[in-house]
């Protein structure tokens, strides 16, 4: 069954598709500069960055379609919650010896995806609430 997704819900996934394509670009195109500067190993910002493209291209057609089944936003929801707790584990493992500038980055860009992932399930419950 889909349900019509709310204009605040629509607006939420257009708003994660951009944030997420910015830090993909940012992560994809700095990944020489990043490195040194974060701590983080290249190829580690290179592939993370490079993985949030086909996200964004999946988060895009779902807000411009309009209309989503129930199971797809818990999706949307649970592939930022996958991200929240990778970066945080990332952080926790000892595997990277990121700068204080990396823990930062690395803490900022999992909080502000938490954050999407929060308002995500607001529209959610207010998209199945409408239908």
């Amino acid at each position: 069954m889909s349900f019509t997704l709310s204009p605040f819900h629509r607006q939420i996934l257009f708003i994660d598709a951009a944030v997420s394509g910015a830090a993909g670009l940012l992560m994809v195109a700095g990944a020489p500069f990043l490195s040194p500067l974060l701590g983080l190993p290249e190829n580690l910002i290179f592939w993370a960055g490079l993985a949030l493209f086909p996200f964004v291209a999946f988060l895009v057609a779902v807000a411009r379609r309009g209309e989503a089944s129930r199971l797809v936003l818990i999706d949307i929801i649970a592939i930022n919650a996958l991200w929240v707790a990778a970066s945080f584990g990332l952080l926790a493992s000892g595997a990277v010896a990121p700068t204080l500038l990396g823990y930062a980055f690395v803490v900022a860009q999992a909080l502000a995806v938490a954050l999407l992932a929060g308002l995500q399930l607001v529209g959610l419950r207010r998209t199945t609430a409408n239908a």
